[in-house]
């Protein structure tokens, strides 16, 4: 029983926690990878921000 308790407490943590993400291209995300150093994107966040950020 206890451990049932415990995975569906881990289950339910990490749905929230992955809910939490904003959306690619969404104000929120541009904004939070303004913030996020340069040497820390990805080639696709890059290519995404340029797209999303930039062009839009």
């Amino acid at each position: 029983m206890q451990f049932l308790n415990k995975t569906l407490i881990a289950a339910f943590t990490v749905a929230l926690l992955s809910a939490c993400s904003p959306e690619v291209g969404s104000d929120a995300w541009c904004g939070a990878m303004q913030e996020k150093p340069k040497g820390e994107w990805s080639a696709n966040e890059a290519g995404d921000f340029a797209k999303h950020c930039l062009l839009n």
